[in-house]
């Protein structure tokens, strides 16, 4: 399979050297010095881990070349209806993951469903947690944001999440730390005034992240797969 990585930073590289591994070829390195190659490289796919100002660019571009996309930039995703469009238009590809780690996959399904079960219960409120390095420059996280979004969808307690505290008791806090070199944190809690429910995921490297997303782009190439998809579409959920 050739690969293009759009954006080389440290989660292109983590997989680019599982994609070495497997014996895949890489075509392209892109980042912010060679972006004039964007309209010229040649690939079966391209994996997409940015920044939320060059996504929309990078993934129209790539969809416009008939080039499948696999995205992992947060924090640009008003422009969906945008790329939906033009994966119609162009019968194209576009996978986007807020994370690609099935752990944390089955964690918002885990999520999802504590959500659900907590929602006749009152007394208790919810708060979301997310640790990163200090290099994400997106907060809250996209991780944070479907798990927040996770929790609206199934608890009607909350209408809304907000980045910081809130005293609206219809909207979800979600508080966001950036230290050291952190490759993922995310906590959910349930506090009332006699106990707590935690559930927490922890990524120890970014292998699981580089893993997944590598899976998901040999996965696109070796079944042709076309259209806006997710990772439901992946895991079967």
């Amino acid at each position: 399979m050739n690969i293009a990585f759009i954006g080389y930073g440290k989660m292109g590289k983590a997989i680019e050297a599982l994609a070495l591994e497997r014996l895949h070829t890489i075509t392209a390195r892109i980042d912010e010095t060679n972006t004039s190659t964007l309209s010229a490289f040649m690939a079966d796919v391209a994996i997409e881990f940015t920044h939320p100002e060059a996504a929309f660019t990078n993934v129209s571009t790539c969809l416009k070349r008939g080039i499948p996309v696999v995205s992992g930039t947060t924090g640009w995703l008003h422009h969906l209806p945008e790329i939906e469009q033009l994966c119609n238009q162009h019968n194209g590809t576009f996978f986007y993951a807020s994370n690609y780690s099935i752990g944390v996959n089955l964690f918002f399904q885990l999520n999802e469903k504590l959500a659900k079960l907590m929602q006749p219960f009152q007394q208790y409120t919810s708060k979301l947690e997310e640790i990163h390095h200090i290099h994400k420059k997106d907060a809250p996280s996209g991780t944070a944001i479907t798990l927040a979004e996770g929790i609206i969808k199934n608890n009607n307690s909350y209408t809304a999440y907000q980045l910081g505290q809130t005293t609206n008791k219809q909207t979800l806090a979600i508080e966001a730390k950036r230290e050291g070199e952190v490759p993922g944190t995310h906590l959910i809690t349930y506090t009332s005034k006699v106990d707590e429910i935690t559930i927490k995921h922890e990524a120890f490297s970014r292998e699981g992240f580089a893993s997944g997303a590598l899976a998901i782009a040999e996965w696109i190439v070796a079944n042709n797969k076309k259209g806006m998809l997710s990772m439901a579409d992946y895991l079967k959920f």
